[in-house]
């Protein structure tokens, strides 16, 4: 299947170091051949890299890592394909406006039945269950909330709703990310780690590179990074439960929902 990687953070923060590790099981490490991509949003606006290629020859990856962009969130995704032919439509993360807004969704999993997942305002560019169950998922919750809700916590309590759903239909890892939050659900698999002051020192555990975090950061810094798999050998990392959502905002859970199986 594929792999996922998030990151929420109170400050710009460049995600060179982790996407260096998460490139290589984009062909080298890992199976995941079929193309990547990443998006970041900066100072309220939105920018994206994808390419149907293997990450781990990716030029334009090579460029991610070397390009030090700074955001608050980022959502990137490698992908071994199920659904759908390998081609630039069908790589992730997928985006769609709403309330004025890009949203950005990246899945991990397969899905049974999910052509019949009703489509009200959005529709597939590509041919896989992944997007197609994206515009079912944002056009239910702009069903449900035609304007910005007041309440946010309604709005996350529906998308746990239509998250749990879809993990019936089977394997349902995402990310999903508005420009302030940052969602993260789990269907099997999907860990976090958040460093804070006092930093140490990260190895990673696909390529060989250390990073001492206290050269890098301020004391205030928080920074909370997501994958399918830890990236690092030398940290400890939390799994996500089966049915858990975590809303993030700079680099701090502000929300979680928990399955009632």
């Amino acid at each position: 299947m594929c792999e996922l990687l998030g990151m929420s953070a109170n400050v710009p923060t460049d995600i060179c170091f982790s996407f260096t590790g998460f490139l290589h099981r984009g062909g080298g490490t890992g199976p995941h051949r079929d193309g990547w991509g990443i998006a970041f949003y900066e100072e309220g606006g939105y920018r994206e890299f994808r390419d149907p290629h293997p990450s781990v020859h990716s030029r334009i990856a090579r460029l991610i890592c070397e390009y030090p962009i700074k955001s608050n969130i980022v959502i990137s995704h490698i992908r071994q394909a199920n659904v759908g032919g390998v081609k630039l439509a069908n790589t992730h993360p997928f985006v769609r406006e709403m309330w004025g807004q890009p949203w950005c969704y990246a899945h991990n999993g397969q899905l049974s039945g999910w052509e019949t997942l009703d489509l009200a305002s959005y529709r597939p560019v590509g041919s896989t269950d992944s997007e197609h169950a994206f515009c079912h998922l944002l056009g239910e919750l702009r069903r449900r909330y035609p304007d910005p809700p007041e309440d946010r916590r309604g709005l996350w309590s529906s998308l746990h709703e239509l998250c749990e759903k879809l993990r019936g239909l089977g394997v349902f890892n995402l990310l999903l990310a508005d420009g302030e939050y940052l969602y993260t659900y789990c269907s099997t698999k999907l860990a976090h780690i958040t460093r804070r002051a006092p930093f140490g020192e990260a190895n990673l555990s696909d390529a060989e590179m250390v990073v001492n975090f206290v050269e890098h950061t301020t004391p205030d810094d928080v920074v909370s990074v997501l994958a399918t798999e830890p990236l690092t050998d030398n940290e400890e990392w939390v799994r996500m439960q089966p049915g858990e959502l975590l809303v993030w905002r700079e680099g701090e859970i502000v929300a979680r929902y928990l399955s009632d199986e």
